[in-house]
């Protein structure tokens, strides 16, 4: 290969970022096997007045890719959030212990509406790739007792709605519906390899 075919090639590859801290993110992208940085992106998360949570999920993911794109101008950034909604109501991380047990507590036997927003900002053409995949998901009937040991045991405090479906926490739904299984932990996986099939990327050929 010459050099000039290299840096052409480089040039069409840009880094692939992941805009975000959570760490449960960072396990699901590492799934398809693709380098790829992460960073913090600076994102004020207030809903806006009258902003149902779906809206507000990709509105944010696309703030979280484009802030992320003002640090890194060569790169595709992933934007990702996830809004919560039950009863008609976001429904945020518990602020404590006890605010993780009366969100369980008042879901179960419940259904909850996850909404997670997912943006791929291609920085270098401005395209913007925006996706919402929303999880109906059925709690089953918990007791009080369950519930405690779930909590003492997952510690997901820092969770939407105190829910952390990919350890113990699987074991507290009755059903889960979606087209993209990954979406209820954070990141929908095959919602983003077709965004990144339209940028050129596969993540089954990739390093072949």
């Amino acid at each position: 290969m010459s050099k000039n075919t290299f840096e052409t090639m480089t040039l069409r590859a840009p880094r692939l970022v992941l805009a975000s801290t959570s760490p449960y993110r960072k396990m699901l992208l590492e799934r398809l096997g693709l380098p790829f940085d992460t960073l913090a992106p600076e994102v004020d998360e207030s809903a806006r007045a009258d902003e149902d949570p779906a809206a507000l999920a990709l509105r944010l993911a696309e703030a979280k890719a484009r802030a992320g794109g003002e640090q890194r101008p060569d790169a595709l950034v992933i934007g990702c959030d996830q809004v919560a909604e039950f009863e008609g109501q976001p429904v945020g991380k518990p602020l404590d212990h006890a605010d993780a047990f009366r969100q369980i507590r008042a879901m179960s036997g419940r259904t909850v509406l996850f909404h997670t927003g997912l943006a791929l900002l291609n920085v270098r053409s401005g395209r913007c790739h925006r996706a919402l995949v929303e999880v109906e998901s059925t709690l089953r009937v918990l007791s009080d007792a369950a519930i405690e040991n779930y909590l003492e045991r997952d510690q997901p405090y820092d969770c939407a709605a105190s829910v952390k479906a990919e350890t113990l926490g699987i074991a507290i739904f009755d059903r889960i519906g979606s087209d993209d299984p990954t979406a209820l932990i954070g990141l929908p996986l095959i919602r983003l390899t077709a965004m990144l099939l339209a940028e050129g990327i596969d993540p089954l050929l990739a390093g072949a």
